[in-house]
């Protein structure tokens, strides 16, 4: 019988301790804000302006570095989503 509640008690513990996946993406949307250097009340402009400003300058055709590009890139595409091909990128 200890056994039985001791396992309950840490399904439980467990349930309702670990991180969701709220709790992640909330983590994510923080990490791209920061590397855009965009505030938390940032609209979609704001955010594709801070993304054309800093992928100017490292952009790797103009000898700057990939992995930047890479991480300004999927900052952007975590806040408002891929562009699509007309030029207007999906809002969330």
């Amino acid at each position: 019988m200890k056994w039985l509640i001791a396992a309950l008690l840490i399904w439980a513990a467990w349930k309702y301790l670990k991180p969701s996946g709220k709790r992640r993406m909330a983590a994510e949307e923080v990490e791209a804000r920061a590397v855009l250097g965009v505030g938390p009340r940032a609209d979609a402009a704001a955010i594709r302006a801070a993304h054309r400003r800093l992928l100017a300058g490292v952009h790797p055709d103009r000898g700057g570095s990939t992995e930047l590009a890479r991480r300004i890139n999927a900052a952007r595409d975590v806040l408002v989503g891929r562009p699509t091909g007309d030029g207007i990128a999906p809002e969330r």
